[in-house]
């Protein structure tokens, strides 16, 4: 029998879907003992619904649990830097929503910080999750893809006056960026996830489908770190909502299912070039166990590594590079220029991309 985990949930919003797609599966390996959120009715009535008696609006409260293991941060990202130190502070392992923080700067605040805890942090990055992206990831792994050629990712999903009616949303000091950092990160941090870092990149921003002052529309030229050509196009401004990858290589080429916020789950397409990398692939998924999405498999993952002390699915260096991105392209789109990764203290939004 597995080791249980107990847990307690800051933010009842994000949280109340890491209760329904992560810790209600994976009831086996944790338990959520205790809620945390400032509003008293919303707090009420998650903690009714799965039936969590311990609630308290006060976060010092929560983290002075001592039957507490982990800290699971689901609050709006202005005070995640705060909550994260202060968790790790207190001795508990943290699970904190994307974004993790507002710049490179503080992230590797946070890195030093956990080098010196006892507990360990996992970022989330749920879209990397899911039976689609599992495949496809195996067959990468297996050496089957050769170098990538080009490839692109669109995240064209649909947001209005009444999403921002939320009043730190929209705003650069509390929600840290617009479209770019706060949606198309996770189809971003999918794509290196299967092709590798992103050596350089060309970006434009701009404000076109909401009266809000971060950015609603980007589109970006990356050279990825092998020599691959990949674009980005994201908007809040369509009809409909897709996201969608594809990715040509040497040896096969990859698209991802369409569904926007559950694009790993479906199967994706995976066509070989030749007859025979087509029997290979055939080969690779023939004993294939199904692996479940997002927040079921991450938090079964991160249990894993915390019992055993197996490498985090997702790590601090992870978010990093994640970060690093959104702040070349913020960096491009004003100085008109193509700009090179990695970044380090000396650059000029290390400590911030906000204008």
């Amino acid at each position: 029998m597995a080791v249980k985990l107990r847990v307690g949930i800051v933010g009842c919003g994000a949280g109340r879907t890491h209760l329904v797609e992560g810790y209600t599966p994976n009831s086996d390996r944790f338990d959520v003992l205790a809620l945390c959120d400032l509003d008293p009715r919303r707090l009420a009535a998650v903690a009714d619904e799965f039936g969590i008696g311990r609630r308290t609006l006060d976060f010092a409260e929560l983290l002075a649990m001592d039957d507490i293991d982990v800290i699971d941060i689901c609050t709006p990202p202005a005070v995640h830097l705060e909550q994260v130190l202060a968790a790790l502070a207190a001795g508990k392992h943290v699970v904190c929503e994307k974004p993790l923080v507002g710049s490179l700067a503080e992230i590797d605040q946070i890195i030093k910080a956990e080098a010196k805890a006892a507990g360990r942090l996992m970022p989330v990055f749920q879209y990397r999750y899911g039976n689609g992206i599992a495949k496809a990831k195996a067959v990468i792994d297996a050496g089957l893809a050769g170098k990538l050629y080009a490839g692109t990712v669109e995240t064209f999903w649909k947001r209005g006056p009444e999403y921002y009616a939320v009043p730190w949303r929209g705003k650069w000091h509390t929600e840290l960026g617009g479209v770019l950092m706060a949606h198309a990160i996770h189809p971003h941090d999918m794509l290196t996830y299967l092709a590798g870092p992103v050596a350089r990149a060309f970006g434009r921003v701009d404000t076109r489908v909401n009266a809000i002052e971060v950015e609603d529309c980007v589109s970006a030229s990356l050279r990825m770190a092998d020599g691959g050509l990949v674009s980005l196009t994201a908007t809040l401004g369509s009809a409909d909502q897709i996201t969608r990858i594809r990715l040509a290589f040497e040896h096969l080429t990859i698209e991802s299912d369409h569904a926007p916020y559950r694009p790993g789950e479906a199967d994706w397409q995976i066509r070989g070039r030749t007859p025979e990398t087509e029997e290979k692939i055939a080969a690779t998924l023939a004993d294939w166990q199904y692996v479940p999405s997002r927040h079921t498999t991450q938090l079964r993952l991160f249990h894993e590594a915390i019992t055993t002390g197996a490498p985090l699915p997702v790590t601090t260096a992870d978010a990093r590079k994640a970060l690093e991105l959104v702040t070349t392209i913020y960096h491009s789109a004003r100085t008109g220029h193509d700009e090179a990764l990695p970044i380090g203290p000396d650059h000029p939004l290390y400590r911030s991309w906000a204008p």
